[in-house]
């Protein structure tokens, strides 16, 4: 288990933020959404018969079910139970780190829906992909962008703050601007298609407390067990009359990036 950052400061040198774990039944009952809502991404990757195809950041496979229908494609993830999970459905999977990838122009594309935000070395990331695409081969991706869940992060950051924790110092996010992110993208040689944020109110399949538990374990992390129904409470009530509705529906704040990019077909690894 990673060491937790020490309260009232930044991580220090050596010091690193909790992982997420990933379970992939919780993760099927509170964000069966993120598919579900990345299905359109698919129209722009556009698989198309033989091509080989990565998925990066597979989760338990239910989008990579959906190339494999299309193309061939090879789903990896950091998470062993997830990755299980999509092998589970017949899929070809391995566990990897996405900053870590040892493909050399193996793949006509590389997909990733709602994985880069967790990878905190995006110039390793983007570069991993670069060797990965052969000479000609595309980057077709979401992720959250500049804004993303940015209400609850700021009640999570009160909530923790009364208790003495620093909640920035214990984010896994990385939220870029578009800007920001096209210029990485283009230092490394991709040819930018299209990139724009992408404003995502998401309604969830149940209470704030379910979110926070499925995505924000690293700063839940922080506080003992026993406090941490407390800080989901307090958040909760912060963000009530914000986020939900009458009915007590909740909808976050999503901003998502989305983009194309190209290697191009002279290109070199």
């Amino acid at each position: 288990m990673s060491r937790l950052p020490r309260p009232n400061s930044t991580l220090r040198p050596g010091e690193r933020v909790v992982e997420q774990r990933w379970d992939p039944a919780r993760y099927r009952r509170n964000a069966a959404f993120v598919a579900e809502l990345g299905q359109p991404l698919l129209e722009l990757l556009a698989p198309e018969p033989g091509e080989r195809i990565l998925d990066l950041g597979c989760g338990d496979g239910a989008l990579t079910a959906l190339i494999a229908a299309r193309a061939r494609v090879f789903g990896v993830d950091a998470s062993a139970e997830q990755v299980a999970a999509a092998r589970a459905r017949g899929l070809e999977a391995a566990v990897a780190d996405g900053t870590r990838l040892a493909f050399d122009a193996e793949f006509d594309a590389v997909f990733s829906n709602a994985a880069l935000h967790w990878m905190r070395d995006p110039d390793a990331a983007i570069d991993g992909v670069w060797r990965a695409l052969k000479p000609g081969g595309r980057f077709v991706a979401e992720c959250g962008g500049a804004g993303n869940v940015e209400t609850v992060r700021r009640a999570l950051a009160v909530a923790l703050a009364r208790r003495g924790v620093d909640a920035e110092a214990a984010s896994p996010w990385y939220f870029p601007a578009p800007e920001e992110y096209r210029a990485r993208l283009e230092r490394r040689g991709f040819r930018v298609v299209s990139l724009a944020l992408v404003p995502r109110p998401t309604t969830l399949p149940g209470a704030l407390a379910d979110w926070l538990d499925t995505f924000a374990e690293s700063f839940l992390a922080t506080v003992p067990p026993q406090t941490r129904p407390t800080v989901e409470a307090e958040v909760e009530d912060m963000l009530r009359d914000e986020l939900a509705d009458a009915a007590g529906i909740w909808t976050v704040d999503y901003v998502r990036l989305r983009f194309v990019a190209a290697k191009p077909p002279e290109a070199r690894a």
